[in-house]
């Protein structure tokens, strides 16, 4: 593997990417950088599936803790501080293993940022009031009837890039899909995609129903409920529209029974896993390691260490 070339391992949630971080750390000097949306926030640890203090003091981790809950962050940041951590990482002669679930975030690394209007709260404010009233079914629809391209690919529950499509196409004019085009392939970094998917789906969502019934025993609801009584957040910010954390939230507001709420969680979470297969797919360049496999981790680590030479 050049030195130009990052090594990433991808892969849809539950699919034992920490386990298999942790394992090549064994038999090589890396750091893991995390490409998760959710690992940034303080405070938000049980259900992120957050490395553990221990985990974290056996391989250095970066992109973890970074912000307060009530901040937000974006791909044009990951892509900032991430290049921060990757140079810092080669500084001390170690490699740096780019791993976590967050397919956009891979995306921006690899092809670079679209030159996208930033975030208006105005306007994000008033799609927000239209979903309260409407239902995020609704926006949806009237995503796919100005930008059809971004719509067929957002399930219609996607609530935080819905909003943020209409929010692009009410502040400039253009869609989002507009925004992703023209740009050359040639300038992409080049990337060295392991990737850790399942070859039963059903499996899979087994895998989803028993965390989330691990979390939920860890103290997720304390979690939230915590979270919740600082009375500087709402469900409509970015860290509490997390999978798990938004039903959690929906539960303690009391519009819902806690079985409810469980049912609708590891509903969401599968639907996160069918988007990041999705998005997985895209990609024929990757490797794939069935994460199934009771072998999945060996081949993991024999697959990075092969293409370290």
């Amino acid at each position: 593997m050049s030195k130009a070339h990052l090594l990433c391992l991808m892969g849809p949630t539950t699919s034992g990417k920490s386990a298999a971080a942790m394992a090549l750390a064994e038999q090589m000097p890396i750091e893991i950088v995390s490409v998760d949306s959710a690992l940034v926030y303080r405070g938000m640890d049980i259900g992120t599936a957050k490395p553990t203090i221990d985990e974290q003091a056996r391989v250095p981790h970066h992109l973890i803790d970074l912000i307060d809950a009530s901040e937000s962050y974006s791909a044009a940041r990951f892509v900032a501080d991430a290049d921060v951590a990757i140079a810092a990482i080669r500084a001390r002669g170690h490699i740096p293993l780019l791993t976590g679930g967050t397919m956009l975030y891979f995306k921006a690394l690899r092809d670079g940022l679209d030159d996208m209007p930033s975030s208006d709260p105005a306007i994000r404010a008033e799609i927000d009031r239209e979903a309260a009233a409407e239902g995020w079914d609704a926006m949806h629809h009237k995503l796919s009837e100005v930008d059809p391209t971004t719509a067929a690919r957002l399930a219609p529950l996607d609530a935080q890039r819905i909003s943020r499509a209409l929010e692009v196409w009410r502040s400039s004019g253009r869609t989002l899909s507009s925004f992703q085009l023209g740009r050359d392939p040639a300038n992409s970094r080049p990337l060295v995609t392991l990737s850790l998917e399942p070859s039963d789906r059903s499996a899979l969502h087994a895998r989803i129903s028993t965390r989330f019934d691990a979390m939920l025993a860890a103290g997720l609801m304390e979690e939230v409920a915590a979270l919740k009584s600082r009375g500087d957040l709402d469900e409509r910010m970015s860290s509490m529209r997390c999978v798990g954390y938004r039903q959690a939230w929906e539960y303690l507001e009391g519009r819902c029974d806690r079985a409810t709420m469980r049912e609708h969680a590891i509903a969401a979470t599968r639907q996160l896993a069918k988007r990041q297969i999705t998005w997985l797919r895209s990609m024929p360049e990757r490797i794939v390691i069935d994460c199934l496999a009771p072998d999945a981790i060996d081949r993991f680590v024999a697959l990075a260490a092969a293409r370290r030479r």
